[in-house]
């Protein structure tokens, strides 16, 4: 389902959009909103369902795609594999997911949902992986590239800012 931006009638409240000339200012307080909107929604979505956002969005992928290594799955949610493992960990102690070596290679890791992680998946709140990831997925591939590209022109100037200050503080992962 995707709709652009143009499409829609009622916005959630934050900045205006074209409310005046782009500032450093008015960039940051759009970061803050989607910042302030992410949170509010995982914490939301973790009163509804008792788990984090992160943990239903890693479950939703393995209903999608039952069998995954953790290494896929940690790639499908974008983050580090030790993330997705210890992610996992969590769950899986809560009896929602579980692990199997299957194959001839014992060495290879596959997840799946258990029966409890695919009811606790079905009574959870939309969208299961999340506002942020759900609202990118209704961008266009033309504004998504924009978006990339401003984005990435920004992480070059923290680590610029960074390595200038000799802070390294500014981790640049990919």
């Amino acid at each position: 389902m995707t709709r652009r931006r143009e499409d829609r009638t009622a916005r959630p409240p934050g900045p205006e959009r074209g409310s005046g000339p782009a500032s450093a200012t008015s960039v940051l307080q759009r970061f803050r909103a989607v910042a302030r909107a992410t949170q509010r929604h995982s914490q939301w979505v973790e009163r509804k369902s008792s788990v984090s956002g992160a943990q239903l969005w890693a479950m939703r992928e393995l209903a999608d795609q039952p069998g995954q290594r953790v290494g896929e799955l940690a790639e499908r949610l974008a983050i580090h594999q030790s993330t997705a493992s210890n992610m996992l960990d969590r769950i899986e102690r809560r009896g929602l997911v579980r692990r199997d070596r299957t194959g001839s290679d014992q060495r290879v890791v596959r997840v799946f949902l258990t029966p409890e992680g695919e009811e606790a998946l079905a009574r959870s709140p939309s969208p299961a992986r999340g506002l942020l990831p759900e609202a990118l997925r209704q961008m266009s591939p033309e504004q998504l590239e924009l978006l990339q590209g401003a984005l990435d022109e920004l992480i070059e100037y923290m680590a610029e800012i960074d390595v200038t200050l000799g802070l390294h503080a500014f981790a640049h992962e990919d």
